[in-house]
């Protein structure tokens, strides 16, 4: 498997930076799945994620065919 940043884990949650991944897991969130359910208001409201964070969660989103809740 390629160690590129965007790869996505068993979980379907890309590689991120370890406070999002702190961020996500504090919050309950460990699948991608759960991601879809927040608006990107609420996950920026997470202590640990960044712009950065949002967008590769947001491409890993676009990938399964999800979005952020509206």
């Amino acid at each position: 498997m390629p160690k590129d940043k965007q790869d996505l884990t068993e979980s379907g949650l890309p590689k991120l930076a370890q406070p999002a991944v702190r961020a996500l897991r504090n919050a309950g969130i460990t699948r991608l799945e759960e991601v879809a359910k927040l608006t990107e208001p609420e996950l920026k409201q997470l202590h640990g994620i960044g712009p950065t964070a949002v967008e590769q969660l947001r491409r890993a989103l676009a990938d399964k065919g999800l979005d952020f809740s509206k």
